[in-house]
Order: C-alpha cells, then structure tokens, then sequence
C-alpha cells in the first residue's frame, strides 16, 4: 500500500494554528503514522524474482504463492529457450528460477549456470510420476524438477484442408502455399526438417544439417509466417491452414476451434521436458525452493495444467484432473505414440553450426 502525500509549503498559515490546532495535528499525525505502520506490515518482506515462457503459467497461482508466503513475485518471461541463456548467461540478471527446457537444461548445467535443488525441501517431489524423474538431462534432479512435458506436432484446420494429415511433408506442400506457419524456434524448426528427412533431431553430421537447411530455404516461399505466440491466435482464426506446433498449445487451440486436429507425424517428432531450476546466482534461494516444492502440489498443479493446457508429471495431479483432459491424446497420448520421438539433447560447441544454418535460413529469400 502506498500513501501519496501533497505537502504544502506555505509557512504563513503555520503560526495560526494554535494549541488545539497543534493536538489536532499531532493527533492526526499519529493515525497516519499508524496508517503508515500497518501497510508497511502488510508488504511483502522479500522478492522472488521468476523468469519463464509467455503465457506459461495460471496468474491465479502467482496470487496465492505471494498471500500465503508474504513474498512479492517479480515475473518476466521470454520466448525461446535461447533467449533465456543469453540473458543469463550474460549475468546481472537477479533471477531466482527459471523454466528451461530439457536439452537447455543439460547445457545450463554443464556451464555451471544453475544452483543444486535440495530434494530434501521439495517435499512434493514424491507427487511427480517416477517416469519424468532421473532423466539423462539431469541424472538424480541435482538441478532440476518437473514442470510440464509434451510432444511436438502438426496442427491443421479440417474446414481448410480435406484430406487426413499425418505427414512432416504437408508442411512443404505447395498446394498450401501461404497458408502453413512455422515456429520462429530454431532448434524447434530444424528438427522439423531434420525429421522429414530421416535424420536424428541431434544430429552432429554437416551433411545432414546442410541437408535439413536446404528444405527449410525451400519450403520458405511456402509459408506465410515464422511466428510465436500469435501462431495460436492465427490458427483459431482461420488465418492459416497449418502449422507445427507444441501440443500444449494445440490443447488451447482445439479448444478454441473446434475444426482444428493434432497429430504427430509418423517420422517421428520430438518428446520434451520442461523443468524448474534455480539460476547460478540466485538471491532468494530459499523462497525459491519454496516456490518449486508449492509449483508441485498436486492442486497447485491441477490449476496449471487446466490453464496452460500442456501435460502434467504430476500423477497426483493427473487424478485430480477431468477426465475429458486426462483422456485427451493430444496432451497425453499412448506409449506406443511415443515411441519414435526423440528429446533435444545438449549440442555443446555443435550448436554454432545450428546457429548459422538457422541464420541462413531466415534470411534466405
């Protein structure tokens, strides 16, 4: 609560005022002064400063972790995982967590941009389902815990395309020429091309990445726009027929429109893990494990997911869910839909050629 004061300075009513002017004012001084005191009680002790994807979390959350911790949450977000690590790997940001994804994670890790995770304090850790613990990013979640997952995939509108797509290779069809959006995503959109063409989303091979940039320069005249956030809001409105998107956000879309259909193609796609970390540096470590351990109870997480629409490794929160979500195969489908996906791994020195062939390509014309 702030108090905004309009003081005046003319002196020449002052020495009107009186002894009972004076306990007047001297009173009145003491009701502001106990005005005073009772809002700065109810301010936030201490800042937790946040840093996570647009859009990635339920507001409502963020709420009620500051009222029941008496902490003021500081919240910015970014677009790509890549736009994260620049920004803390150039330093003098005062982050206390972040939302990285999988292969980021593993990077972060590796350059000693992360604080360790006291499991000990994560006393919801145990509500997180055993198949998203201990994975090869972060073997033992030294750095780590689970926030959301899904799969990436091809979303179309069934009112503006007629036949069943199950196929990386609609989104270089010409018949869709300016109608087929992309993600301004690099490792995003070049394991796309790498997939349609047979190869591994990690590969480490010149020859294929050349290959993967060729398709991805050819397809260019075909689309309509390499955009972000705005490809959910351009797909529900029919301003495209088809897109590559994260299955999260195909779960909003669907929802939005119904006309609109996922699927993951069957070369195979990529499976992802977004996990909560503490960045190297941190100033509020502890309310910060506070924040991951509230993150991950089960109702907190039922919030989350009901709002972001992406997936839950929350078993405990899966329960809680309706079951027209549990059962949607969008955001969590069978294991056999699975089974031929891939997780983005950490390229270490690699990724410069992914840099400049995505360089390339976009400024390909």
């Amino acid at each position: 609560m702030k108090l905004n004061w309009n003081v005046n300075a003319n002196g020449k009513e002052k020495s009107r005022i009186g002894a009972r002017g004076t306990l007047k004012v001297f009173g009145l001084l003491m009701v502001v002064l106990l005005l005073m005191s009772g809002c700065a009680a109810s301010e936030p002790a201490e800042k937790l400063y946040v840093y996570n994807w647009g859009d990635y979390i339920d507001e409502n959350v963020l709420d009620e972790f500051e009222t029941e911790f008496n902490v003021e949450v500081i919240y910015d977000t970014y677009a790509t995982n890549e736009d994260l690590y620049v920004k803390l790997k150039q330093g003098g940001t005062p982050y206390d967590i972040a939302i990285p994804s999988d292969y980021m994670i593993e990077k972060m890790i590796r350059e000693d941009l992360v604080e360790p995770i006291d499991l000990a304090q994560i006393s919801n850790f145990t509500a997180i389902d055993d198949r998203f613990k201990d994975l090869d990013f972060d073997p033992g979640n030294k750095f780590s815990v689970p926030y959301m997952w899904g799969t990436v995939g091809i979303i179309y509108n069934t009112a503006m395309i007629d036949e069943e797509i199950d196929s990386w290779n609609a989104l270089w069809d010409p018949k869709y020429e300016k109608q087929i959006l992309m993600l301004d995503s690099q490792r995003d959109s070049i394991a796309v091309a790498l997939k349609k063409l047979g190869y591994s989303i990690n590969t480490k091979s010149l020859e294929e990445l050349e290959a993967a940039k060729a398709a991805l320069i050819e397809q260019k005249p075909l689309v309509l726009a390499y955009a972000g956030d705005n490809l959910k809001d351009m797909m529900i409105g029919g301003e495209a027929a088809i897109a590559f998107c994260w299955s999260g956000d195909a779960v909003y879309m669907i929802s939005e429109n119904e006309d609109l259909a996922y699927v993951i193609p069957k070369e195979g796609s990529n499976l992802w893990f977004d996990n909560i970390v503490i960045p190297k540096g941190a100033q509020n470590v502890e309310m910060a494990h506070k924040f991951i351990d509230f993150l991950s109870r089960p109702e907190i997480g039922q919030k989350n997911a009901e709002y972001i629409g992406y997936s839950t490794p929350n078993k405990e929160t899966l329960a809680l869910l309706d079951p027209e979500i549990s059962g949607d195969k969008t955001a969590y489908p069978d294991d056999a839909d699975l089974a031929n996906l891939e997780v983005l791994l950490d390229l270490g020195d690699f990724i410069e050629a992914y840099n400049r062939v995505w360089t390339e390509v976009k400024s390909a014309r």
